[in-house]
């Protein structure tokens, strides 16, 4: 912001003083400098006490009559006038009037003293120009940070002025550095160190004269992230609050929340915070917040916020048994803003909300809740629980019934389940041993350590039904032949024959062995058809 010149200096300034006039005897010239449109007088030597005729000349080409103490002589002009019947007085100095001039005394003999007049003009007006990106309303300029700036002070002064540069940081009391005595500069990177006022000072090398203009320069920023938005529920109140920040700029943008779709203005205000009550909300209605910054984007930037209504899981039956601990738990999901979850007892009285004490133990984490029963009791604790969730959408409610049992004998039913098992494998077990003695002969084998390869074959026939009682005696005869030639074995047991082969070796060598077994059984029967067929 420009904060205009500064104080108006004294109307007459002279260099090296107030007034400069040095009068310099044997004839030497006296400098006087004085202001453009202003006063100044000029002293006919420096003499005090009575004096003679007093004349005034101007040194051109040639000398030009001014002013004289004879009263019969006018003035040239009228702005000239004498001071103490000596002195030249001149108004209204112009640039015209700078120049040499003489007095000439007629005192005693003619003494002249010359003077020469300076008149020097301005600095009246300096003109800063910033290359800003803009101008807030009050006039303040500003920048955007990293641009690039540059500076220029121009003054009209007769002599051209001394122009300085000054800065002053807002967050340092004091100037820093040294003056810059140049009339334009370049600042590379504004950065908010460099936000400050900036000086324009500009000297006048004659009369020593001052001008100067302070200008505030603010470095802005925009945010370096998107906005984020969010929807929340006041616990007094159970309103909706809607919050939208864009953090990291300078200074702060503004924010307006909308609702989508339509576009209705819900509020506009810079902290980005509005509330609503829930004659407005709906499940799933949304709200857009566009962020706006003085150097930001110029559509700004948005979020959206969607509001929805709880849901709730839970399961439906949970046991516990007497005096022990049960856990019910409930959880939300999809509410937005977060649920307030709530624990209630029995259908009968819906409204009354589970205090946490020594009996009942309520924790939530996130938006998961859980109730847990300490010591359970049948009278006291079985029935119905409700867990409610309630946000300024709406409110949902999950039953959870809770089965309180008496504790059951585990150790007598595993030992019934045991012995039931035991005495199945022990029937099973005689099952088997009774209908298959090659099941026992097989374990029995295994235990003695005998070879897997031996095998046990029992071959039972009913020969004796087709042999007549006449050939008896001599099939036991070769039987008897046959049991010391081979591992065979035959019994008599009413009408039927069981022979037991014992065979070292594979399956094969065992139906090796069945297969030798019937040849000799057919040989036999041959050889007794033959002897009933001889002739007696």
């Amino acid at each position: 912001m420009a904060a205009g010149c500064g104080a108006p200096e004294p109307r007459v300034l002279l260099c090296l003083g107030a007034l400069l006039a040095r009068w310099v005897a044997a004839g030497l010239e006296a400098i006087i400098v004085g202001e453009l449109h202003e006063s100044i007088t000029l002293h006919c030597g420096n003499i005090s006490g009575p004096r003679g005729l007093v004349t005034w000349y101007r040194n051109d080409s040639e000398p030009i009559f001014l002013l004289s103490s004879n009263a019969s002589l006018m003035p040239a002009e009228p702005r000239f006038s004498l001071v103490n019947a000596s002195s030249l007085h001149i108004e209204v100095l112009s640039l015209q009037d700078e120049g040499n001039y003489t007095c000439q005394e007629m005192w005693n003999g003619t003494r002249s003293f010359p003077v020469w007049l300076q008149v020097a003009s301005g600095p009246d007006h300096i003109e800063v120009n910033i290359s800003a990106t803009g101008m807030l309303a009050n006039g303040t300029l500003y920048v955007v940070k990293g641009s690039q700036v540059d500076f220029s002070c121009r003054s009209s002064a007769q002599p051209p002025p001394v122009v300085e540069w000054w800065f002053q940081a807002h967050s340092s009391p004091e100037s820093f550095g040294s003056n810059l005595t140049v009339t334009c500069f370049t600042l590379l990177l504004m950065s908010q160190n460099l936000q400050g006022n900036y000086t324009c000072l500009a000297t006048s090398t004659l009369s020593g004269r001052q001008r100067k203009v302070i200008t505030e320069l603010l470095v802005y920023s925009p945010p370096p992230s998107p906005p984020q938005c969010w929807a929340e529920m006041l616990l007094e109140s159970s309103a909706l609050q809607l919050t939208c920040r864009w953090d990291g700029g300078y200074p702060d943008p503004n924010f307006l929340w909308t609702e989508e779709p339509g576009g209705a203005i819900v509020g506009k205000s810079k902290l980005g915070v509005e509330m609503l009550n829930r004659s407005r909300l709906w499940d799933g209605k949304k709200f857009k917040c566009v962020g706006s910054h003085i150097v930001g984007p110029e559509s700004g930037a948005s979020c959206v916020v969607q509001i929805r209504i709880p849901s709730l899981f839970s399961e439906p039956m949970k046991t516990c048994f007497v005096g022990g601990n049960i856990t019910l738990t409930c959880q939300v999901s999809e509410a937005n803003p977060p649920a307030k979850i709530q624990w209630l007892r029995n259908l009968a009285q819906p409204e009354v909300v589970i205090q946490p004490d020594s009996h009942y133990l309520i924790a939530q984490e996130g938006q998961s809740s859980t109730l847990t029963i300490h010591n359970c009791s049948q009278d006291l604790d079985e029935g119905y629980y409700v867990c409610r969730a309630e946000n300024p959408v709406g409110v949902r409610e999950v039953d959870i019934w809770l089965n309180v049992k008496e504790p059951v004998n585990i150790g007598g039913i595993v030992g019934t389940i045991v012995s039931l098992l035991l005495l199945g494998l022990a029937i099973i077990s005689g099952l088997m041993l009774y209908y298959s003695p090659v099941f026992c002969w097989k374990v029995r084998s295994t235990f003695r350590g005998q070879d897997m390869g031996d095998v046990m074959v029992l071959v039972d026939s009913e020969e004796e039904e087709e042999q007549g009682n006449a050939a008896e005696e001599e099939e036991e005869e070769e039987e008897e032949t046959e049991r010391e030639e081979l591992p065979k074995e035959i019994k008599q047991h009413g009408h039927i024959h069981r022979v037991t082969a014992l065979v070292n070796g594979n399956l094969e060598r065992m139906g090796n062995g069945l297969q030798d077994l019937q040849d000799d059984s057919s040989e036999q029967q041959s050889d007794n058809v033959r002897e009933e067929d001889r002739p007696v």
